[in-house]
């Protein structure tokens, strides 16, 4: 065999060499860019899942709504005046309280006017001896 034959068949070796090189990479570049497609596409899949968890979290919150409206409605007549029964009852001792203040200040009121009576005697017997 000529070395120019050898020479060619060498450069013929290295080109086949680069092709499969070359589709090597095509191939793991395809690979690359379907790894990139299906992330993405998990990405798109988890917002889709956080706004139907938002979605969800507002419908629980309207059905709680409907729910405490529901019961507000509800009660019945009677339920309604032993509420307003025992408000009543709650502003009742409330006066009872402020009156217990106001019967306290009095009492304090009159053991002071008490005590300047005792002091005004007593300053009466000292002017007499």
């Amino acid at each position: 065999m000529s070395s120019h034959a050898k020479e060619r068949g060498k450069e013929g070796d290295q080109e086949m060499e680069r092709e499969r090189n070359s589709k090597r990479e095509r191939e793991r570049e395809r690979e690359r860019e379907g790894e990139r497609e299906r992330e993405r596409e998990r990405e798109r899949e988890r917002g889709r899942e956080r706004e139907r968890e938002r979605e969800r979290e507002r419908e629980r919150e309207r059905e709680r709504e409907r729910e405490s409206k529901k019961v507000r409605e509800s009660k019945s007549e009677g339920e309604r005046e032993r509420e307003r029964e025992r408000e009543s009852e709650r502003e009742r001792e409330r006066k009872r309280e402020r009156v217990r203040e106001r019967g306290g200040e009095r009492e304090r009121e009159r053991g002071r006017r008490e005590r300047e009576r005792e002091r005004e005697r007593e300053r009466e017997r000292e002017g007499k001896r």
